[in-house]
């Protein structure tokens, strides 16, 4: 038999697994994972921010053939994405966590059994349900506290065995518990939240880096933001943010603690996986949907196409594979087609940008894009450089390393002009539609908030919590 096990997280950077380099994280099970497995050292997101990346990976398909480029319903795919090829050929199928297609987030999605924790609580939400029918049904902000706090370390509300990241573990061990894979192909997907903002790792897991034991932000010498503004998002910079340089070290000890806290579940899953004598035959995979800033040039979010929030982990253990380490560059667009292959379904590969990793085919380049037309920002990419360009300021930024410390926009260099012209076949290419406006409630001289982002389910509840003669705020005008 063959099974699947596809852990995902949200905002997770490559740099922040032991095993792909980072000295000072404490990721024992994907350090584990990583000596079993393929590990691609160059996965580029096709989008760095959430909803365009998952349909790409979902569909194997660019944004710009996607239609969608932003956390937002445009999109001219129709398709019914590689989830339901796994469930029409045989897999009992199962997703467990977040998923965050906006159209439709709690349709099956392909999976013959979902499991929700969608990021913005709802009634259909099963993790939702969970802490409403619970002993924690006075904690509200169980994903942590956004808006104003969205930037701010903070310790979750809720104990460990009653965290967002315990409750994808739960619940996957209690699938595979159900399955018998002598009997049946097993296609899991344990969709992680974290490390996705606000960062609030239960206690004590908050205390895992109280030494300061991360590694800083990265600021290069003689840097000028102001050079790079235009492929960042800027609502988001530490100045704009009002975040220090030592705010900005607690945040990636916080970060790191939800980093933790995710590799903890995933240690449990791969030990309930070889309890059910399933790990030999089990395709594993951990990757992301992009990266996190985290201070690095400045910024903290993603929405932008350096290294940072563009380039995410892909580990990848295979049965009948040795360890390797891969350079050659890579993106999610090829999950669909080397999830089919390796099941043996056969599919068109006309539908897909992606391809098969473990053929004998490999990618010169690959392709990533924030919004789009006039306010797009695109990158093409390849094993070691890469060439951005914003619509806004109509510039080229080439990076001729993984540094990033410097660019130009030398057209007169040969490798410039060759993936010029990539990009450029890429940007005309592109179906999608322009967003313009600014979200409601947009706040962005306030510090640490942009926009009010709650999670508005359970207002009345929180109203009724406080005594009438104090007032609430839930949006920048409304007062409750």
């Amino acid at each position: 038999m063959k099974h699947i096990l596809f852990i995902f997280c949200d905002q997770l950077r490559y740099d922040c697994i032991g095993a792909l380099g980072n000295p000072f994280i404490q990721t024992p099970a994907l350090d584990s994972l990583a000596k079993d497995a393929v590990c691609f050292d160059r996965c580029i997101t096709p989008a760095p921010v959430c909803v365009p990346a998952r349909l790409s990976m979902f569909s194997g398909q660019y944004s710009a053939r996607t239609g969608n480029s932003n956390n937002n319903k445009k999109m001219s795919y129709n398709g019914e994405g590689f989830y339901s090829l796994l469930t029409k050929n045989g897999f009992k199928s199962c997703c467990v966590g977040k998923m965050h297609h906006v159209w439709d987030p709690y349709a099956p999605m392909g999976f013959s059994e979902r499991h929700t924790q969608e990021e913005m609580s709802k009634n259909e939400d099963d993790y939702t349900n969970f802490i409403k029918n619970g002993p924690y049904s006075y904690v509200f902000d169980y994903n942590g506290q956004r808006s104003e706090m969205y930037y701010v370390p903070q310790i979750s509300q809720l104990p460990a065995e009653a965290h967002p990241t315990q409750w994808i573990g739960d619940n996957s061990v209690e699938f595979l518990d159900r399955c018998n894979p002598e009997d049946e192909n097993i296609f899991l997907m344990s969709s992680f939240i974290h490390p996705h903002p606000p960062f609030c790792p239960p206690s004590p897991w908050n205390k895992l880096y109280r030494s300061y034991d991360v590694i800083p932000p990265h600021i290069p010498e003689n840097y000028d933001y102001n050079k790079y503004a235009p492929i960042m998002h800027t609502k988001f910079s530490t100045k704009s943010l009002d975040i220090s340089n030592l705010d900005v070290l607690r945040l990636r000890n916080y970060y790191y603690g939800c980093v933790s806290f995710v590799d903890y579940q995933v240690g449990r899953i791969i030990k309930k996986l070889k309890e059910k004598g399933m790990y030999d035959d089990t395709l594993i995979v951990l990757s992301a949907d992009h990266g996190e800033m985290l201070g690095d040039f400045g910024n903290m979010g993603k929405r932008c196409m350096l290294q940072p929030a563009a380039h995410i982990p892909l580990i990848m253990k295979v049965p009948g594979k040795s360890h390797e380490i891969r350079h050659d560059v890579c993106s999610l667009v090829d999950i669909a087609p080397t999830f089919l292959s390796f099941a043996g379904i056969p599919y068109d590969k006309n539908e897909y940008d992606g391809i098969d990793l473990f053929s004998d085919k490999k990618h010169d380049v690959v392709y990533s894009q924030y919004n789009c037309n006039s306010n797009g920002v695109y990158m093409v990419a390849g094993e070691k450089d890469k060439l951005v360009w914003s619509g806004k300021n109509k510039q080229y930024y080439y990076f001729a390393d993984e540094n990033e410390e410097n660019f130009s926009s030398c057209e007169s260099n040969p490798r410039v002009l060759y993936l010029k012209e990539k990009l450029d076949a890429y940007v005309a290419s592109d179906c999608g539609i322009e967003t313009t406006g600014k979200a409601a409630g947009a706040r962005e001289s306030a510090p640490f908030m942009v926009s009010f982002m709650d999670h508005n389910l359970r207002h009345e509840e929180e109203i009724a919590r406080v005594p009438s003669e104090y007032k609430l705020y839930f949006t920048m005008h409304e007062e409750i």
